[in-house]
């Protein structure tokens, strides 16, 4: 069951955290999800300090835009929090993270067949020139691969946090409308798209997509909307 405590999802914020810390100022400390690409433009934990100096448990996944420059990367990812390609229980709840997108070079599930199975298998394919601070090119840091389906298809979860969008947008995959229902999941949380909406997969899965710093607060008491019988 999940206890009172808040659990608040943040839109993509893109370096615009105001609207995201008015929301936490107006409510009871919880949990604060960050549904990628912040763009932070300083250490995520100074960005969002009047939140967490209230009690407020940051978390959060990459997105596309995390990547595009060293600052933005080392910004997000050197704050603790990261709940990509694993499950954390937060008030009482399973909440997994896939986070990144697809890119066609490594896999575009609309495209056919992966390129690459593992990031092990394209690192060893790397040019030179490419390899980022002895790994991944930074560009690929947020890079879905097939083994990260492979990862969180073996864990069970109730909420399912992604950046990419399912089926349920015109510019989603089904492949995660079929990680979801792997995982047992009754909700995915998504960004990416910018757009506010609410969804139904054909999986009885529900779906909320958040605009740019849009957040939304999980309905309490109580907990993910169920699936149709």
């Amino acid at each position: 069951m999940a206890d009172a405590s808040p659990i608040l999802f943040a839109g993509d914020p893109h370096r615009n955290f105001a609207p995201i810390l008015r929301a936490c100022q107006a409510l009871p400390a919880g949990t604060l999800i960050l549904l990628g690409d912040c763009d932070c433009p300083a250490p995520l934990r100074s960005v969002l300090a009047p939140a967490i100096e209230r009690g407020w448990d940051v978390r959060w996944i990459l997105g596309n835009h995390d990547t595009e420059t060293e600052a933005a990367y080392d910004n997000l990812v050197e704050s603790d929090g990261d709940l990509g390609l694993r499950v954390t229980s937060i008030g009482g709840l399973r909440v997994a993270g896939l986070p990144g997108v697809f890119k066609p070079r490594v896999w575009h599930p609309h495209d056919g067949a992966p390129a690459f199975l593992t990031r092990d298998a394209f690192q060893a394919a790397l040019r030179p020139h490419e390899p980022w601070r002895g790994g991944l090119p930074l560009f690929h840091r947020d890079t879905i691969f097939p083994e990260d389906f492979d990862r969180l298809a073996a864990l069970r979860c109730d909420i399912l946090v992604t950046h990419e969008a399912p089926s349920s947008h015109p510019h989603g995959f089904a492949a995660i409308d079929a990680l979801a229902e792997t995982c047992g999941a009754r909700l995915i949380v998504h960004g990416h798209h910018h757009q506010s909406y609410e969804g139904r997969l054909p999986n009885g899965i529900t779906v909320r997509g958040l605009g740019l710093s849009e957040t939304w607060l999980l309905a309490f008491p109580g907990t993910p909307s169920p699936r149709r019988p």
